[in-house]
């Protein structure tokens, strides 16, 4: 998956923006305001593609068990966010899809009832 390719599939959800609340490197779709997201664009430029994605804390620690391409997400917690490694051949399109679909979900569910609602 390319960088428009991943772009274009968060955006698709429904409640989704894309900001650079930190620096204008690090891409970051939030859903309702809330970050599921982070793409540091510096790196998939000089193709070290990597993506930060929330994870249920037990789905987590299987998933790095399972993958070394997957690891606790720098400067984030690690128990509740994972660095995925995509250059490293390990995750497929479709894993991929799945993890981001799963932190999509995760924090729709933390929202408030009024927010989820709107969506």
């Amino acid at each position: 998956m390319n960088i428009e390719e991943l772009q274009n599939y968060c955006l698709a959800k429904k409640g989704v923006e894309e900001t650079f609340p930190f620096d204008e490197d690090t891409l970051v779709f939030k859903v309702l305001g809330k970050m599921f997201a982070l793409v540091p664009l510096e790196k998939w430029e000089l193709g070290q593609a990597s993506i930060s994605l929330k994870c249920d804390p037990e789905y987590s620690e299987e998933l790095r068990a399972n993958y070394s391409s997957i690891r606790g997400a720098y400067h984030m917690s690690k128990k509740h966010w994972n660095t995925l490694y995509l250059n490293e051949g390990e995750i497929s399109p479709q894993l991929l899809k799945e993890l981001i679909d799963h932190s999509y979900e995760l924090v729709v569910k933390g929202l408030p009832k009024k927010l989820r609602d709107m969506l």
